[in-house]
């Protein structure tokens, strides 16, 4: 049965410069930005805040919405990535709450776009969507409950 893995991820943006996690995967300290999976029974917004917090420490609701990509990995497992934009006054502080990121770091562009150490193309491809400057409003993802008739 096909099933792709939803994620979320957010561009955060201050003063020039991205924010990016660090981890290390396979012995190697990789960037991304902050992202993770959709949990049942939250919206995809709610899972863009909840991992950026999680993931950094910081408390903030997605801007806008970007662009979604759907993506295959090289061990052939299917993404769809939902991918948010966060736009603060100036860089903050960052406290990571999951164990699995081992520092935050403020980048320029450039310097994700030029990194070895990416977490996936998708890192250095949400840059590049950003810097396109095409932004939707929150309300392009419509999220609703469903509940059956008469209950």
């Amino acid at each position: 049965m096909f099933k792709p893995h939803v994620t979320v991820a957010c561009v955060v943006h201050a003063a020039g410069k991205f924010l990016v996690v660090e981890e290390t995967v396979n012995g190697k300290a990789t960037w991304n930005q902050p992202a993770g999976h959709l949990e049942a029974d939250e919206t995809l917004v709610e899972a863009a805040s909840r991992e950026l917090y999680e993931e950094t420490g910081i408390v903030a609701v997605p801007d806008t919405f970007v662009r979604m990509h759907q993506w295959i990995a090289p061990d052939r497992t299917p993404f769809l990535r939902f991918l948010f934009a966060i736009d603060l006054d100036a860089e903050c502080d960052t406290t990571p709450h999951d164990s699995d990121i081992d520092r935050c770091l403020w980048v320029s562009a450039d310097e994700i776009l030029n990194a070895g150490n990416l977490r996936s193309p998708l890192v250095a491809e949400s840059i590049r969507c950003w810097q396109e400057g095409t932004r939707y409003p929150l309300s392009v993802i419509g999220a609703f409950n469903w509940s059956p008739v008469g209950a």
